[in-house]
């Protein structure tokens, strides 16, 4: 099994800046796939970002120019950096992975999700 644990989330005025964290850690093999997607009251689940082991990034068009992925392979951890912070951006924001683990299957996992709320 592999766990994801996300750091990073709280409030932040609008124009302001918060970074997420997210650590992989359990039976892993190979990371196949990291990133960010997030859920608003009444909205459903959307992608943020997401990164490729090979470094391809995917962006949301909303959170295009404002957002950035990145990950560490050595320590199996993703984080978005939000920058220009919008209060459309207030959501629960959820880490999710595709890994191999060392069985050599592949699975989905998600974190539990962090609160982030942009103040106006």
């Amino acid at each position: 099994q592999v766990q994801l644990v996300e750091s990073g989330g709280g409030l932040v005025q609008a124009g302001g800046s918060l970074r997420l964290s997210c650590a992989a850690s359990g039976s892993i093999f190979r990371i196949n796939l990291m990133g960010w997607y997030r859920q608003a009251p009444g909205n459903q689940r959307e992608l943020v970002a997401r990164m490729f082991s090979g470094g391809t990034t995917t962006i949301a068009d909303s959170v295009k120019g404002r957002f950035t992925i990145s990950r560490d392979n050595a320590k199996n951890t993703v984080y978005l950096q939000m920058n220009s912070t919008k209060t459309e951006d207030t959501a629960v924001y959820y880490c999710y992975a595709r890994a191999t683990t060392k069985e050599l299957y592949e699975y989905e996992y998600w974190g539990q999700g962090t609160q982030v709320t942009v103040s106006s």
